[in-house]
């Protein structure tokens, strides 16, 4: 039976174990993952964790609300039991009806006419295969670019300060992004910092010939998935190619060992384009939305 769970009821043991028996699972399901993204979250949970449903919860205005954190791609079931998408609906309904506003992104996509749905892309590259089949599966543009970027001999390195790698994103792609505060760039410091120590993920990155970081990948690592969860890329480096050069390293470490590259988006086509270059296949979730907030408190949303 579906039982929904406050932060404070949830056995972060039996949550974790859960999740960790799920193969090749997304790490945002994690509790340390939204202890740090979505401190407070609360949950339904389903027969004493044998599926869990991850809820973000905030109150704001003196209203409850539900909505993903930036940095958290998407949610929704999860459970070893691959048939959960017959569940969804089930789930939803145990929702509380307190929350007035509910805009999440979950890997299912619901039957339920209450909300509305918006698909959304992400790709994913199964690196289960030899190393020679990866390669033959990128595009042949693709393959050129890194060789391109592997004739000006860059050197991938460990990045010890994610601030480092931050600041050169918003420099950079971040001077004309929305939606992203201070606070989300803290939270994201915080989980390089505890992926890194923890061994739960790994910053790396490419400088120039002046020493300059130019290029920066955080990558989040739990087994049977690597996420490519945060690029901060320059003028300079795409110009050399370098993000094909070093998601073409992270590809040939990985290869064989029943891995899931997954590019954490996007159906932005430029992106989309260069993420399906590598041969990553289209695997896409839903953002669904539902507000039932009064009037006027309804517009500001």
């Amino acid at each position: 039976m579906i039982e929904y769970l406050s932060h404070k009821q949830i056995d972060k043991a039996k949550w974790d174990a859960c999740i960790g028996s799920i193969p090749s699972c997304k790490p945002y399901a994690y509790s340390w993952y939204l202890d740090l993204m979505a401190p407070g979250w609360e949950a339904l949970v389903d027969d004493d964790y044998d599926s869990v449903f991850p809820v973000p919860a905030f109150r704001k205005y003196g209203f409850y609300y539900i909505a993903t954190p930036v940095f958290m791609q998407q949610l929704g079931i999860f459970s070893p039991d691959n048939n959960v998408t017959v569940k969804l609906d089930e789930y939803l309904s145990f929702m509380p009806l307190f929350y007035r506003l509910v805009d999440i992104s979950i890997a299912q996509m619901p039957d339920d006419g209450s909300f509305r749905i918006v698909e959304r892309d992400n790709y994913e590259l199964d690196l289960s295969v030899p190393y020679s089949a990866i390669w033959e599966g990128y595009s042949s543009d693709c393959r050129r670019n890194i060789k391109l970027a592997a004739e000006l001999k860059p050197e991938i390195e460990n990045l010890e300060d994610p601030l480092e790698a931050i600041n050169l994103f918003r420099r950079n792609t971040g001077l004309g992004l929305r939606g992203v505060k201070p606070r989300d760039y803290r939270k994201l410091a915080a989980l390089m910092k505890f992926c890194i120590s923890g061994g739960r993920g790994r910053l790396i990155g490419v400088r120039n010939s002046s020493a300059e970081l130019v290029y920066a990948l955080f990558v989040v690592e739990v087994p049977g998935n690597a996420t490519l969860l945060f690029t901060a890329t320059s003028d300079e480096s795409r110009e050399n190619r370098t993000g094909y050069f070093v998601i073409n390293s992270i590809a040939e470490e990985l290869a064989g060992t029943n891995t899931i590259l997954d590019f954490a988006g996007s159906s932005i086509p430029s992106i989309a384009g260069y993420n399906r270059s590598f041969g990553a296949m289209l695997v896409p979730y839903y953002r669904i939305y539902r507000n039932t907030l009064p009037w006027p408190v309804m517009m500001f949303k």
